[in-house]
């Protein structure tokens, strides 16, 4: 029987171990033998419960320091470097590396012949140097790379080893979250979750609620409420008082409970969103997205069906479609009711068959 070996940096509440948490739970339940190499302290303790998994866990963390942050960094690539040769002598083992960032184990596992499949979920062109010198180790080293949207596929040289698999939501949050849009309409509250970066909006978006003053909004930022003050202090931003402010969360549901309509509000000339997870949550919940006009995200969100693509930079667009969306009726009913057909099209089985057959099927 196959042993899939899988190494993920840091185990948080972000995206991409929400997504590995999902096709490993697909292995597990299949009965498959998964060794999980990462850090304690995310979504992937989830998968403590199947006896078929086996968990090699060390530590590490982000630094406000950038050095720090490397130095660490490095730290660990030696380390599941060195590590990976546990598997050596190891039949039918495939290493699946998740995100660009474990190169260490990934270059072990082509030393040793192991088949090296790469979960590919960052856009290395808009992240920097660092990320594009991965991006080009990653198609060297891996047999067969996954990528979470075709945007995101097409900045990679073309080859046969590239496969296209959308990410899905957890079923737990698709049985939890409810679709109601005569209450959602009601609330005229619009929401975004986001990391503290300017890059994801944060800062249109605190000037989209001073300008909307008719209007609820609810920032959920992924950081803690300390760097959240700093930031908006370093900023010299207003904060208006239709607008609250929240720092990470482990769950999100009441807050898509909560809305009315999300917005993502990166800013494409400084990154790009390879696929968009919170807009897909804000459909599963039945609401309407404003979101960019390229990347992943565009390829879910769109226009007059499911919600707008609007860039960032054009507020008055945003605001203007938000007060037609929360003034009439009939037009919110309609972009909420594609909202959920579309996030039909995402389920956790599609995913989670898709990836076993990239990493069982040789």
């Amino acid at each position: 029987m196959k042993r899939v070996v899988c190494f993920h940096l840091l185990n948080d509440y972000s995206g991409s171990p929400i997504v590995l948490r999902m096709a490993l739970r697909g292995l597990l339940k299949r009965n498959y033998r998964v060794d999980l190499v990462t850090t304690q302290g995310g979504v992937l303790d989830d998968l403590q419960t199947y006896e078929n998994l086996n968990t090699h866990t060390y530590r590490y963390r982000f630094s406000t320091n950038p050095a720090v942050t490397m130095a660490r960094y490095m730290w660990v690539q030696l380390y599941t470097f060195v590590l990976a040769f546990k598997w050596l002598m190891a039949k039918d083992t495939v290493f699946y590396i998740n995100t660009l960032l474990p190169a260490g184990p990934a270059l072990a596992g082509r030393m040793m012949g192991k088949r090296v499949v790469y979960h590919y979920h960052e856009n290395a062109k808009a992240k920097g140097v660092f990320y594009r010198v991965l991006a080009w180790l990653m198609q060297r080293l891996a047999h067969q790379i996954i990528c979470v949207s075709a945007y995101q596929a097409s900045k990679l040289k073309p080859s046969k080893k590239i496969t296209v698999i959308p990410n899905a939501l957890p079923q737990e949050f698709a049985e939890r979250v409810t679709s109601d849009c005569e209450r959602a309409f009601k609330l005229q509250n619009i929401l975004m979750l986001s990391s503290l970066k300017s890059y994801k909006g944060t800062d249109e978006f605190i000037q989209l609620a001073a300008e909307l003053p008719e209007f609820h909004f609810t920032l959920v930022i992924n950081d803690e409420e300390r760097n959240i003050k700093e930031y908006i202090e370093q900023k010299g931003l207003s904060i208006s008082d239709n607008l609250c402010i929240h720092p990470r969360q482990d769950d999100v549901v009441a807050f898509y409970e909560k809305a009315s309509l999300v917005l993502n509000l990166t800013n494409k000339n400084m990154a790009v969103e390879t696929f968009g997870l919170t807009a897909l949550e804000a459909m599963t919940a039945g609401l309407p997205v404003i979101g960019p006009t390229e990347g992943g995200i565009a390829e879910i969100v769109k226009d007059g069906v499911n919600g707008y693509q609007i860039d960032c930079h054009e507020k008055d667009k945003i605001a203007q479609r938000i007060r037609e969306m929360l003034s009439d009726k009939n037009l919110y009913s309609l972009l909420a009711k594609g909202a959920l057909e579309t996030a039909k099209n995402y389920s956790e089985d599609r995913l989670t068959e898709a990836v076993a057959n990239i990493l069982i099927n040789d």
